[in-house]
């Protein structure tokens, strides 16, 4: 044990006497935070729409006046009248606008003698976001207009009540989860793959083999400098990112404890899969090429940046055995529902067999052999 913490201490200094390292390894995830955080999960707004009116009726002229409360209220769009269609579609083409409110002629009449008049939306849907939010708002509109001005009384009428559980769920929270589990991986992959393989590189690693350290000791330190260089760096971004998303209550004791205990066993799995991967390897470059994809295979699977719900089946079963899944989960339910220790003993357990294996697999595969 002596000899595997003699490995600790040493694999610390070096990580510690690199503070640009260890600066990049905290930035590069708050950075995202920042920075998806505000690029996603936002309403959209002030999107330019063209308004063709070819009654000219004062039912025409009262659905302009709500495309312009809009326009003054909620903002989602804004209306520029267009003298015909042509034009219009030509903008739309060009980018200039997003899309095309068309008044048919005879909307006025048409309305007052409930012959159903159409409204036409022509909108550029290769951006669906923006082409959805504006086709849900004119929705919302025309279902105003719709509405009977007396509701009849033996009319029946069903009503939903909505209730939001929590207070309102910014993006940015949302993505704290997903921006510590990353940060962790990130000390794993720099602080933990990368500085082996190093050492390999640069015969540090032959330096061990002389010693009486057995495989053991050296897989055990190797992790638990690892881990502990993990642990920092996720609890860092935890406080930082809470307090740049909002999220309060933090530094209340069971969750304190919770966090630590997910901090904790997330950074064993990820870095005993990450020597898992390394365990075997000489060539340093080769593991650089890697990690760009293994970062791309587990972070936007793990339901970090869109819903599990909304992925295809195949990425579905990606999701079931990425280990980042299981702790974006769990930060997300410790975070923001608040729901404690009860509701991440699953994410622990399975975190915590993954460790098992990858620290098994780790064990079979290491050589303490040049």
């Amino acid at each position: 044990m002596d000899r595997a913490l003699a490995l600790v201490e040493r694999d610390l200094r070096k990580f510690f006497r690199s503070p640009l390292l260890i600066l990049m390894s905290l930035f590069m995830p708050l950075l995202q935070l920042i920075v998806l955080g505000n690029a996603f999960g936002g309403d959209v707004k002030n999107v330019r729409v063209a308004v063709v009116d070819l009654d000219r009726g004062p039912e025409a002229v009262e659905m302009r006046a709500r495309l312009e409360a809009v326009a003054a209220n909620v903002r989602t769009f804004i209306p520029i009248d267009y003298p015909d269609q042509g034009t219009a579609l030509a903008d739309v083409r060009l980018g200039q606008i997003a899309a095309v409110i068309i008044i048919p002629e005879h909307y006025s009449r048409d309305l007052l003698r409930r012959r159903h008049p159409r409204l036409a939306l022509i909108s550029d849907n290769t951006d669906r976001f923006v082409s959805g939010a504006v086709g849900a708002s004119l929705t919302q509109l025309v279902a105003a207009v719709n509405a009977p001005r007396v509701p009849a009384r033996d009319v029946r009428r069903l009503v939903l009540d909505q209730v939001e559980l929590y207070p309102f769920i910014s993006y940015m929270k949302y993505l704290l989860p997903g921006v510590v589990t990353l940060s962790i991986f990130f000390t794993a992959m720099v602080g933990g793959g990368i500085i082996y393989l190093d050492d390999k590189s640069r015969g540090v690693h032959e330096g061990y083999l002389v010693t009486p350290i057995t495989k053991m000791e050296l897989i055990l330190g190797f992790v638990t400098s690892g881990v502990i260089k993990a642990i920092a760096a996720g609890m860092t971004v935890l406080l930082i990112g809470s307090f740049l998303s909002g999220v309060t209550g933090l530094f209340e004791p069971m969750r304190l404890l919770s966090l630590i205990a997910l901090t904790a066993v997330t950074a064993v799995a990820l870095i005993a899969m990450m020597f898992l991967l390394v365990a075997r390897v000489d060539d340093p470059l080769t593991p650089r090429a890697a990690f760009g994809v293994l970062n791309m295979l587990l972070f936007f699977p793990s339901g970090a940046i869109y819903p599990i719900a909304a992925f295809p089946g195949w990425m579905r079963v990606i999701a079931r055995v990425d280990p980042f899944a299981y702790a974006v989960h769990g930060y997300r339910t410790l975070l923001l529902t608040q729901a404690g220790m009860a509701g991440v003993y699953q994410d622990i357990a399975i975190l915590a067999g993954f460790s098992v294996v990858a620290l098994a697999g780790a064990g079979l595969l290491f050589r303490r052999t040049l």
